[in-house]
């Protein structure tokens, strides 16, 4: 056993300055954040959990006439309209299997613009990891022009979303 490590036990009414002081100085531990992870066909996606705005269960569609094909459909989410795409359009995802949740993550406005919504059809919410600055690869697949990076987890790896390039390449619908 390593003789520097030693644990000493707080007394039960100890204040918030000893618990701190317990923990040990801020700049020893490294910064971790946080990442939700999902599967959409065979690849999986993530990005910040502070981007995410909620999870849901498969909702109730509105298609869209002429719209692109990556575009499934619209749906009112307490009273806002919520475009939703399918990020895995391009594998080809078998016909009548859909997904069974929907990622809805939201995308600050920047000045005097409101946030924008966007959902995300996910086969599988994987969940979410803290992580440190190890984890994250700056290096994106080429062929995948809506993300930034890799994130390692659980011994595999999950592409970053960049939700701005995200509606660059898949655009929702205008009125």
């Amino acid at each position: 056993m390593n003789d520097d490590f030693h644990l000493t036990p707080l007394a039960a009414d100890a204040d918030a300055a000893d618990l701190l002081e317990a923990l040990g100085p801020m700049e020893d531990r490294p910064a971790e954040s946080q990442y939700c992870v999902f599967r959409s066909g065979r690849e999986r996606f993530c990005f910040p959990v502070l981007d995410v705005e909620e999870v849901l269960d498969w909702p109730l569609l509105t298609k869209l006439p002429l719209a692109p094909a990556y575009l499934v459909g619209i749906f009112n989410l307490r009273g806002v309209i919520v475009p939703l795409i399918d990020i895995a359009m391009t594998e080809g995802r078998r016909p009548g299997l859909l997904p069974k949740h929907v990622v809805v993550a939201s995308l600050r406005g920047e000045g005097h613009h409101e946030d924008v919504r966007i959902g995300i059809a996910a086969d599988e919410v994987i969940g979410t990891y803290s992580v440190t600055s190890e984890d994250l690869l700056e290096q994106a697949p080429e062929n995948v022009p809506h993300c930034i990076g890799m994130l390692r987890h659980d011994d595999r790896l999950a592409l970053l979303i960049d939700l701005r390039r995200l509606l660059e390449v898949f655009p929702g619908p205008s009125i």
